[in-house]
């Protein structure tokens, strides 16, 4: 890690259990008894060879990748480098026709397992999920402890794969790059023929599910929709079929009312829990014809914040699950109504709070590709240039493997995610960053996922396509643009506006859009930017508004928050204020 980063920990990081960090079930919407977490200390090594190494370095915090401090290693993986793991585990209680599945939350990027010696898989990909059934590679219950080795490699940005803001040479708005398993890891038990995917499609008055299965499931699924232990509906039909459930009565969702039914799913000898809720969003115009976004079949602003997911102490993962409540509580204390996840793809149970807790989300894809040009990814920022994306070589996507990867990820993140009720925007392009075809990847977003909307090129670069005309303003004032389309106006990015606070940042660089010397500065700087430029722009036509950020990052001390969340720079109740009057109803 860069040698003038300081080590800052949060409270929870403060008062983290090594033995037990991240307990909580990992995965809200599928979720099973038999669910045993192996988070926790694992042997660790760094070696040139991928082979076992004979000798270790030292011990590893699991799920915090080496490069956080709460890892206790604190040093980073480069390109050409392995990162060896190594844990042993006892061999769960299971019967003959039952699995073991091994569960990873995310390793970045590439890995290779290997039980008792025996090579069991690959994966490659550092932010989504993936799975292996280790029932063949276990021990007998009478055998010796099981010996898991993983390998890991991550070229972070010197390869073409998602990556993120992640960087080796860390400043401005990129950070520190960071790799291995950095969610959690965890064990279960099924049946042969189990549950292995939900699809979840709710409506205002229905909840319509598709219930997926491995192995030959005899007879058919049953849906019990409950309300507070309360059985309020119920459906049945054969797996992979569409089981529509009416909710009488229903009980809408909303940021101001987060009410989610609970879902239990009978599979033959399989049970798993989830939950959904009722809503639905969409795009109309209001009495004036100008296009608004709607919740419920009302029009609903979007008054959100930029979220990056970055803490001082655990980089990509949070030190705690408190940890993750805090920063979307205190948003909803400010006013916000939505996050936007910048550019990173959360732990589930992120997403989980988000809908039990009343949060919009507008997700962001994680952005590859090769080394940006930077007349296409920052002169944008101050200049009217917008290119083609078809143009791979300006946008660094000459690689056509690595183009295909990202539709590749692209398609199953909103696998991953699509049962989340808050989520209501697809950000697949940001800033230029390892942009291409926008237009074809709405238009596959759109097959995929009709009932959400689609933020196809978020800042510039516009392609005239999906849901919204998405505008970054940074270096100058807001004003609404001359040329009216028929898609939402976004004002996806602005503020960003900074106060450096010595003992709470990492670094003694600051960077942000407009520096201030106090938090009073700050605070009446933020009342007179949206007093002057974004009030008034909300009745002629501004439906959704994105300030910058959540918490400082490294350099970057333009948050509400600061890095290690022990201070609030303006007061909630100022930042309420003024973001509550952005609302509309109209």
């Amino acid at each position: 890690m860069s040698t003038h980063r300081r080590i800052l920990l949060t409270p929870w990081g403060e008062d983290l259990d090594p033995d037990r960090p991240l307990p909580e079930h990992p995965r809200p919407q599928l979720r099973r008894h038999s669910y045993i977490n192996l988070n926790g200390p694992w042997e660790y090594a760094f070696r040139i060879s991928q082979k076992e190494p004979a000798d270790w370095d030292g011990h590893i915090i699991v799920p915090f990748s080496p490069e956080a401090p709460l890892s206790g290693v604190g040093r980073q993986l480069k390109p050409g480098e392995n990162l060896h793991y190594r844990r042993t585990l006892s061999t769960p209680e299971h019967g003959d026709t039952e699995r073991v599945l091994l569960h990873f939350g995310a390793v970045d990027q590439w890995c290779r397992l290997r039980l008792n010696g025996r090579l069991v898989g690959e994966h490659e990909g550092g932010y989504l999920p993936f799975t292996f059934d280790i029932t063949q590679f276990l021990h007998g219950p009478d055998g010796p402890e099981n010996s898991l080795h993983l390998v890991v490699t991550d070229p972070t940005d010197t390869g073409v794969g998602a990556r993120g803001k992640q960087t080796l040479r860390p400043g401005g708005i990129w950070y520190t790059a960071q790799s291995g398993i950095w969610q959690t890891v965890w064990l279960e038990v099924v049946p042969e023929a189990h549950v292995s995917a939900l699809r979840i499609e709710p409506d205002l008055d229905r909840i319509d599910l598709t219930v997926e299965v491995t192995g030959e499931l005899p007879g058919s699924c049953r849906v019990e929709v409950s309300s507070d232990g309360v059985l309020v509906a119920a459906g049945e039909g054969p797996p992979g079929s569409r089981i529509s459930i009416p909710v009488a009565d229903g009980h809408l969702w909303s940021p101001e009312d987060p009410f989610l039914y609970d879902l239990r799913i009978i599979a033959h000898d399989d049970e798993v829990r989830s939950y959904a809720g009722l809503r639905r969003f969409g795009v109309a115009p209001d009495g004036k014809g100008v296009p608004r976004l709607q919740l419920n079949g009302r029009p609903y602003f979007h008054a959100g914040v930029l979220d990056q997911g970055y803490w001082s102490d655990g980089l990509y993962t949070a030190p705690s699950d408190s940890a993750l409540i805090h920063d979307i509580t205190t948003m909803k204390q400010m006013g916000f109504t939505m996050l936007r996840k910048h550019i990173k793809i959360e732990p589930m149970r992120w997403y989980y709070h988000c809908d039990r807790l009343g949060m919009l989300v507008w997700q962001d894809m994680v952005n590859g590709g090769g080394r940006y040009h930077r007349r296409v990814v920052e002169i944008p920022a101050v200049t009217p240039l917008h290119l083609r994306d078809g143009r791979y070589r300006l946008f660094a996507r000459s690689d056509a493997a690595g183009r295909a990867q990202w539709l590749e990820e692209m398609a199953a993140t909103i696998e991953l995610l699509g049962n989340c009720t808050g989520l209501v925007v697809w950000v697949p392009f940001n800033e230029g960053w390892g942009q291409f075809d926008a237009n074809e990847a709405t238009e596959s977003i759109k097959r995929l996922d009709p009932t959400r909307l689609v933020d196809h090129a978020s800042g510039w670069h516009d392609q005239g396509g999906g849901d919204f005309t998405s505008l970054h303003v940074y270096f100058r004032p807001f004003r609404m643009p001359r040329r009216r389309t028929s898609r939402v106006l976004a004002l996806s990015e602005y503020g960003g506006y900074s106060l450096h606070l010595d003992d709470h940042s990492v670094s003694d660089k600051e960077f942000g859009y407009r520096r201030y010397g106090s938090a009073a500065m700050l605070t009446d700087a933020f009342r007179r930017l949206h007093t002057d430029q974004i009030l008034p722009a909300v009745g002629r036509g501004l439906a959704a508004t994105v300030y910058t950020q959540l918490s400082d990052v490294e350099d970057e001390t333009n948050g509400l928050l600061t890095y290690d969340r022990r201070v609030v720079k303006i007061p909630p109740d100022e930042v309420r204020a003024v973001i509550g009057r952005l609302r509309y109803s109209t």
